[in-house]
């Protein structure tokens, strides 16, 4: 091995990737069990790139199971190996919750050298199972000198995508991930990253200040069919903050709207659509409970922001004690399509 050539350091955290049946058989349910190096040992053609690489096994857990906590270790860690001189970082874990970290940790992390997550959608046990695919992508991307200053990328099914658009959008296909607004960055062509354009922008300096031990509860409310507003009542006195995935462009029904005015008057109430893709309008919609409505009563437009992105963002926001002016401006921001 050339020793002049690019470090890429894999932290492994558990997920998909790494899960098996406790006795090795197809029986029985997968959990988290393969280590770092056990990952990297079932990829072909890994050991052939001109790349050291470094291992470190930081957690071994579902990805639904990982805290904010888990987050801000791994960044600590990726942050140590890339001043220690990796070239980038690999982040394994379960897919469930990508679509969330992966912006968390695009958020806190402040170094040129990428950050990339990656994991699988089938497990090793399973035919065609797409890890050692991602893996092996994912580290070429990692060493990569055009990744650089892009962040933290989601790496799957050869596609490179940004982390504040990424969205999980099936249960199990490898395709599952995409960006519904504006596509994958980059592909992995021949073992090359190929990157489509450049990252939209950095929202690092938005959550400046987070501290990591405040004890901060942020709500994700869906709006449905019939929907009276009793929840966000109860659950007022319980959270320092509430994302509102509303109908359509912003949208909730009329009997919703005292609740939430109220709730505005008190807490950040950030205003985000349940569909997924598109933008939370401003001034087209003029009835009660419009989006104009809403946000003439205080609460926050997400833009196209997706609902679980507002959420992560309201959450470090909250962490670093934003107030109102702060929080408004950031969502302006992160909500834009630029």
């Amino acid at each position: 091995m050339n020793h002049a050539a690019p470090r890429v350091s894999i932290l492994a955290t558990g997920g998909t990737i790494a899960m098996t049946t406790p006795d090795g058989t197809s029986s029985g349910g997968v959990r988290p069990k393969l280590t770092a190096q056990q990952l990297a040992a079932a990829v072909p053609g890994l050991a052939d790139l001109p790349v050291m690489l470094t291992y470190r096994d930081v957690r071994q857990l579902p990805g639904a199971s990982l805290s904010p906590a888990d987050l801000f270790e791994v960044a600590d860690l990726a942050a140590r190996e890339i001043r220690a001189g990796a070239a980038g970082v690999v982040v394994t874990q379960g897919t469930d919750s990508i679509e969330e970290t992966a912006y968390f940790l695009d958020l806190i992390h402040d170094l040129p050298a990428p950050l990339v997550v990656t994991g699988a959608m089938r497990s090793p046990s399973l035919a065609g199972a797409d890890g050692p695919a991602n893996l092996l992508a994912a580290v070429q991307a990692a060493a990569s000198p055009p990744a650089r200053g892009l962040g933290c990328l989601v790496v799957m099914n050869g596609e490179v995508h940004e982390a504040r658009w990424v969205c999980k959008s099936h249960t199990t296909a490898p395709s599952a991930f995409t960006s519904p607004e504006v596509g994958p960055i980059g592909h992995l062509v021949e073992g090359s990253l190929r990157l489509l354009r450049g990252s939209s922008r950095d929202l690092r300096s938005l959550v400046r200040g987070s501290d990591r031990d405040a004890k901060v509860r942020v709500a994700l409310v869906t709006i449905a069919f019939g929907d009276d507003g009793d929840l966000l009542r109860k659950i007022d006195a319980h959270v320092d903050g509430v994302v509102v995935a509303a109908f359509g462009a912003g949208h909730v029904p009329a009997r919703m709207v005292p609740v939430l005015a109220d709730l505005a008057a008190r807490l950040p109430v950030v205003l985000a659509s349940r569909t997924g893709a598109g933008p939370v309008l401003s001034a087209t919609y003029g009835f009660p409970g419009s989006e104009s409505d809403l946000l003439g009563r205080g609460l926050i437009s997400a833009g196209y922001l997706h609902p679980f992105k507002a959420r992560i963002l309201l959450h470090l926001l909250l962490s670093a004690r934003a107030d109102h002016a702060r929080i408004t401006d950031a969502f302006a921001l992160a909500g834009s399509a630029s």
